[in-house]
């Protein structure tokens, strides 16, 4: 299960049918779950805790130092992954900084693809797909069932609301609402998500709420301040419009319009 060619640090802690391929290095205090699977010529440094049944493919840089010139061996910093995530060929994820809480997070069930780099003090949520070379800057936070179409770019600081979709190269900027879908450079808003909602089942019902919460964003030209009076109408019929709008008051940013 573990190749003898793989160096492992004596304070790592491996769990129970975990297997690493040969020439990977696990380095001082890592933990990863039992069933995980890791391939051939992988860097794990910590600290970083892994959970059980994940694969993580040849060539990856987990854990590593922050690509962060504030950064200078801050005691308070480390990477969480938790189960089932598939990281694919030359990822990139590294641990959090003390400026920025401390800790870059993955949730469970994600689908990562080769060459994506998640940077320090992400917060990243479960059931995202990254498409291939998706890059995030230091401190995005990314909620459940997004999805990043190939070569999206995320500015630091941004958030990503539940059940998006990026285009292919969008560079995403501005905080993004949920249930949207965007594109571009810089990346505006192409609509509601509503393909990836009936997927997901969500009744017809709440996606023509959403479509009418849509449209009073971003068809009626009102400022935001006025959008979000009128959607509190509908807020009341729905948890998921209430969602809509209470992300778009609580954007520090802004948002994608």
């Amino acid at each position: 299960m573990i190749h003898s060619t793989v160096l492992i640090d004596p304070d790592a802690r491996i769990g129970e049918n975990v297997s690493i391929g040969p020439y990977s290095v696990i380095g001082q205090d890592v933990t990863i779950g039992e069933d995980t699977w890791i391939g051939s010529h992988v860097v794990i440094k910590g600290p970083t805790k892994i959970g059980k049944s994940n694969g993580i493919f040849q060539f990856c840089s987990i854990g590593d130092d922050p690509q962060d010139k504030k950064f200078n061996n801050d005691s308070n910093s480390m990477l969480e992954i938790g189960d089932h995530n598939v990281i694919r060929e030359y990822c990139t994820i590294n641990r959090g900084t003390d400026h920025g809480g401390g800790k870059t997070i993955i949730g469970n069930d994600n689908w990562i693809m080769a060459y994506v780099h998640i940077a320090h003090d992400c917060n990243i949520g479960s059931n995202i797909i990254f498409a291939n070379n998706t890059t995030l800057a230091g401190h995005v936070i990314v909620d459940d069932y997004a999805i990043f179409g190939g070569f999206t770019g995320i500015h630091q600081f941004c958030q990503i609301g539940k059940h998006c979709f990026t285009a292919i190269a969008s560079v995403v900027v501005k905080d993004v609402p949920p249930y949207l879908i965007i594109s571009g450079n810089t990346a505006r808003p192409n609509g509601l998500n509503r393909e990836g909602l009936k997927r997901h089942g969500f009744k017809t019902e709440t996606i023509n709420l959403l479509r009418k919460a849509y449209k009073i964003v971003y068809r009626e030209g009102l400022t935001v301040t006025l959008a979000l009076e009128k959607l509190q109408d509908l807020a009341v019929k729905s948890a998921e419009v209430r969602y809509f709008a209470e992300f778009i008051s609580q954007s520090k940013r802004g948002i994608v319009r």
